[in-house]
């Protein structure tokens, strides 16, 4: 099992993820966002597989900051924004395969665990 997680070290959900898959001893890449964001190629896999409004996070205060509540974008645009500002992407953002999934969610990661034995 090869699974990378991309997320912050301030992110407590990030932290989850990475104690959830150290328990059952599966190795994880972990990317900081904060010093190497996704690549451009690697946000469109998310995004296509779970749609813009899954991995935008618009409860974060950088979306707030940036006063995006009210914002209507294009894909092609969100992703845009999302280069330039990883911060308002749902954490973490973790991938095993071509299997993606954003936000914490140890059920999902559970039956990729499973699945893997």
């Amino acid at each position: 099992m090869n699974v990378q997680i991309f997320g912050t070290r301030k992110s407590s959900d990030t932290r989850k993820a990475q104690r959830f898959f150290s328990e059952r001893r599966i190795n994880v890449h972990f990317v900081d966002i904060a010093e190497k964001p996704p690549s451009r190629r690697e946000l469109l896999r998310f995004t296509q597989k779970l749609g813009i409004e899954a991995v935008l996070d618009r409860g974060s205060k950088r979306f707030q900051e940036l006063g995006l509540a009210t914002a209507h974008r294009t894909d092609e645009r969100w992703t845009d924004l999302l280069m330039e500002e990883p911060l308002v992407l749902r954490l973490p953002l973790v991938r095993e395969g071509n299997q993606v999934t954003a936000g914490y969610t140890p059920k999902t990661w559970k039956q990729w665990v499973d699945s893997a034995r």
